[in-house]
């Protein structure tokens, strides 16, 4: 519950920046000295921004790996394929910055890829931990069977 808690706090904390940066982009825009047209590439080229690919399918995995971090498996491939697909898009738009808008996005993404990833690999870990400190698979199989053996006696 604590980390959910830690994790809207974050979540508002990025929102309430991606705010401040709109206002001052709005800002710089109403003056003319400051004033660009972000289609028209100061008429060197003409193109249209568009939004990076993997943007939306990268946070929807950041936000599924820190779901499933307690299973330690799910969120570690959720994540990992999110940080990979986050990293493209990333050199995608260090490429050409001004063709592609989103890039808030993709930082948020990674930063929650980042997370689960931690969590998921803390759980496995501990998870290992665990077993050892049973004494092993074979004592922990035996526990869970005794746990089940109990369950079926109480019902």
């Amino acid at each position: 519950m604590r980390l959910l808690w830690y994790l809207l706090i974050f979540t508002n904390i990025i929102n309430f920046n991606k705010l401040k940066r709109t206002m001052e982009n709005y800002q710089d825009q109403n003056q003319p000295q400051n004033y660009q047209n972000s289609n028209f590439n100061n008429g060197n080229g003409n193109f249209i921004a568009t939004k990076l690919p993997n943007t939306t399918v990268s946070l929807v995995l950041g936000i599924v790996s820190i779901v499933c971090c307690c299973t330690g498996i799910i969120g570690i491939v959720c994540s990992i394929i999110g940080l990979m697909l986050a990293n493209k898009d990333l050199k995608l738009y260090k490429s050409n910055p001004q063709q592609y808008t989103g890039v808030e996005t993709v930082n948020t993404a990674r930063i929650l890829n980042i997370i689960g990833l931690v969590i998921s690999v803390l759980n496995i870990l501990y998870s290992i931990y665990a077993i050892i400190q049973i004494g092993g698979w074979d004592a922990y199989m035996e526990q869970i069977q005794e746990t089940m053996r109990m369950a079926q006696q109480n019902q």
